[in-house]
C-alpha cells in the first residue's frame, strides 16, 4: 500500500530532525570543521548524499539547527506573552519555556556559542534579529516588574539570566553524581529568578 501524502511529510520532517539532532551532537563534540556531511548522514542513519535532499550543505545544516532553534525559543515566548497578563507570571513562564529549551538542547547551546560565525551573512542576521525579538520579550517583562530601571541595565540583566540558564552543557552534564532533570529544573528556575530581580 502507497504511503500517503502526510505520512511521507512526516517521515521526511523526521528525517530532517533526525539530521539536525545529529549534526548538533557532532558539531557540539568535535566542532563545525571537524565534522563531514558523511559522518552527519551516518549519525542521522541515512547516508550523506541522502542528506543533501533535505539541505543544500553543512553550512545549510548548521543554519537550519540556529534558526530552528531562535524560532522556537521566540515562539514560545510569544506564547507565554500572549498567554497572561501579571508581569511576575510571565516572567516566571519564560523562565521555565528557556529552562525547558536549556535542558532539551544542551549541544544546540553549545553550537550557538562556538560556531555562530560559520553563518552565511543573511542567516546570521536572521538569527540575530530572532534573538532581538526574543530578548525584547523579557525586557518588557522586566521593566513592567522594575519600573524606572533604564532598558539597558534590563538587558543586562536578561543576558546573565540566559548565561545562567544556558549551562546546562557543564551543569546537568557533570560527571560523576549527576543530579536528577528535576533538580537541575528547580535549581536554574530559582536562580533564575533571584538573579533577575536581584
Amino acid at each position: 500500500m502507497a504511503m500517503t501524502t502526510t505520512e511521507r511529510s512526516r517521515r521526511k520532517a523526521d528525517r530532517r530532525e533526525a539530521i539536525l539532532h545529529a549534526a548538533a551532537g557532532r558539531f557540539a563534540e568535535r566542532g563545525y570543521a571537524g565534522v563531514t556531511i558523511e559522518e552527519i548522514g551516518h549519525a542521522a542513519g541515512v547516508s550523506g548524499p541522502a542528506v543533501y535532499r533535505h539541505f543544500p550543505g553543512k553550512a545549510g545544516v548548521l543554519a537550519a539547527i540556529l534558526l530552528d532553534a531562535s524560532r522556537r525559543l521566540l515562539e514560545g515566548a510569544e506564547r507565554v506573552a500572549g498567554s497572561a497578563s501579571d508581569p511576575a507570571e510571565v516572567l516566571g513562564a519564560l523562565i521555565a519555556h528557556h529552562v525547558d529549551f536549556a535542558l532539551a538542547e544542551a549541544d544546540v547551546i553549545v553550537v550557538q556559542d562556538r560556531e555562530l560565525a560559520h553563518l552565511d551573512p543573511g542567516a546570521s542576521h536572521e538569527v540575530r534579529t530572532l534573538q532581538r525579538r526574543y530578548v525584547e520579550h523579557w525586557v518588557a517583562t522586566l521593566g513592567a516588574l522594575r519600573p524606572g530601571e533604564p532598558e539597558a541595565e534590563l538587558r543586562v540583566r536578561a543576558h546573565a539570566a540566559f548565561g545562567l540558564m544556558n549551562s546546562t552543557p557543564h551543569s546537568a552534564r557533570t560527571p560523576g553524581r549527576r543530579p536528577s532533570a528535576a533538580v537541575v529544573r528547580d535549581l536554574l528556575e530559582r536562580m533564575a529568578w533571584a538573579s533577575l530581580l536581584a
